[in-house]
């Protein structure tokens, strides 16, 4: 819940977008003008690309002082901003400066006006839930772990061909087949990813506060296999079959690594929670017909 009127706890901000996004230092320079006013301190205003590595001084930042995150951008920028304070409890408010802006909450027409009602405590934080992937050795090992605000991509890279999944549910000792099946790959996604890849491959529209796991089959080779929804309690283990050269796990499109013979990946809910900051009147259900022209009336009809 936000504070009081006057209370914003809102005293130290970063910035992070992309370095190449045209017209982003003018609004830097605009949303440094509204902090000036507040007396908020910029801890850091960085041009960061999705997937470079913090400096350690920004790092630290991230662990200690920072009230919020502004994020310049699209949707790919927030999703990484998201990913670098997940678990951390700051919010995360995005500034539309892509095309879909799905999950952003501010236009670039709205900066003064939005960050007048951030201070003035009219707002809402909307907590949204994250996965968590482990990559699996032979042997049983841990390689490597990620987490996914939208979503985990296992897919060929390089040239198409179908590849050869397995898909299980439950722990390591009590594994029960869902289904065997051949296609492009397979899309394992929060409700908050439901809007994204998945939505493009056939998936479900899901609201975000619907405790499941999305997995989408991504143009399979059969009839029978068709997007599943299940419990967000539910622990999900994929197993390459034959071949795996140039297998790929994605990470909100944006990161991942590539899959070696043998391995397998576990994803389950994450421990972390991420915290977006919405206005009154943005729902998920205006949202989705702002941005996505859910359920529009033709012209002329009341």
């Amino acid at each position: 819940m936000p504070p009081p009127t006057g209370a914003s706890p809102f005293r130290r901000v970063g910035l992070v977008g992309k370095k190449a996004h045209g017209g982003q230092d003018a609004v830097a320079d605009r949303l440094q003008a509204v902090f000036d006013e507040h007396e908020v301190e910029v801890v850091f205003r960085e041009r960061l690309l999705p997937g470079e590595s913090l400096e350690p001084e920004i790092e630290g930042t991230l662990d200690h002082g920072l009230d919020l995150l502004i994020t310049l951008g699209g949707d790919g920028t927030l999703l990484w901003g998201a990913r670098l304070v997940a678990g951390r409890g700051i919010p995360v408010l995005g500034i539309n400066l892509g095309r879909m802006g799905f999950l952003t909450s501010i236009t670039i027409n709205e900066i003064e006006e939005g960050m007048e009602k951030l201070f003035r405590g009219d707002y809402v934080l909307d907590t949204r839930f994250t996965l968590d992937a482990r990559v699996m050795g032979e042997d049983g090992r841990e390689r490597e772990r990620y987490l996914a605000l939208n979503d985990f991509v296992i897919h060929k890279g390089g040239m198409a061909r179908v590849i050869r999944l397995d898909l299980l549910v439950g722990e390591e000792d009590d594994l029960e087949e869902i289904s065997r099946f051949n296609g492009d790959g397979l899309i394992l996604s929060t409700p908050t990813g439901s809007t994204a890849y998945s939505l493009s491959a056939g998936g479900p529209i899901v609201a975000p506060d619907m405790g499941c796991i999305l997995v989408t089959p991504v143009c399979p080779h059969t009839l029978a296999v068709r997007p599943l929804v299940i419990s967000s309690r539910e622990t999900l283990t994929v197993r390459p079959l034959g071949r795996t050269e140039s297998l790929v796990l994605t990470v909100d499109g944006q990161t991942g690594t590539y899959l070696c013979i043998g391995e397998s990946v576990v994803i389950r809910q994450g421990e972390a929670r991420v915290n977006l900051v919405r206005f009154p009147g943005q729902t998920f259900f205006s949202t989705l017909r702002d941005k996505l022209n859910w359920a529009i009336r033709p012209p002329g009809e009341v």
